[in-house]
């Protein structure tokens, strides 16, 4: 396994999940509710911005890996399912929305990993769809752990809520994107065996 500070902050993504949670479940004497909010929402933005800074630095700096590619995913992943399994328990969203977008993200890792042992992975690659349904996730979750109004104006609930709505019907619209370009390849296999 490669060691470079890529993966280094890949791996501090992994580590920020469970206090993302964790915040919200310590004592009460030690945090108000308004801070267990403010901190994961902290937490959660710095967690999110590993995310491009790993990929950046990677590629800058010519140390991607087979590792590192496989991490990467896998941590996003663990990090937008542990929120909103946080935020569905908080009652901030709603756990069909929370389902929507975790089961799609299984559901397409599966097929990526499937395409990749055929030697089809180019078809399923990442599509502008996916990264603007991935950016409506990561704007709405940390607006939803705040979930206070900002300069006792702006929404922060309402607005997450509406990102997060966009970002499932993004998340269900992007899946079939994927399936559709799959199915040529999934029939043809199909027929084979």
């Amino acid at each position: 396994m490669p060691f470079n500070i890529p993966i280094l902050l890949t791996w501090l993504r992994v580590a920020l999940i469970p206090l993302v949670v964790g915040v919200f479940f310590l004592p009460d004497e030690w945090m108000t509710l308004y801070d267990r909010g403010l901190a994961a929402t902290v937490i959660f933005i710095v967690a999110a911005l590993t995310d491009w800074f790993d990929g950046y630095l990677a590629r800058r700096w010519n140390e991607t890996s087979a590792f590192g590619a496989f991490l990467d995913p896998v941590a996003d992943k663990l990090m937008v399912a542990g929120a909103l399994l946080l935020l569905v328990q908080l009652d901030r969203t709603n756990a069909v929305i929370a389902f929507i977008i975790i089961g799609r993200e299984i559901a397409i890792t599966a097929l990526r990993e499937w395409m990749a042992q055929i030697g089809a992975a180019k078809s399923v690659a990442v599509s502008s769809l996916g990264k603007v349904k991935t950016a409506a996730q990561m704007i709405a979750i940390p607006l939803l752990l705040y979930n206070e109004p900002v300069f006792g104006m702006m929404p922060t609930s309402l607005i997450g809520r509406r990102l997060l709505d966009a970002a499932a019907v993004l998340t269900l619209w992007s899946m079939f994107y994927y399936l559709r370009k799959a199915w040529p390849l999934i029939r043809e296999r199909h027929e084979m065996s």
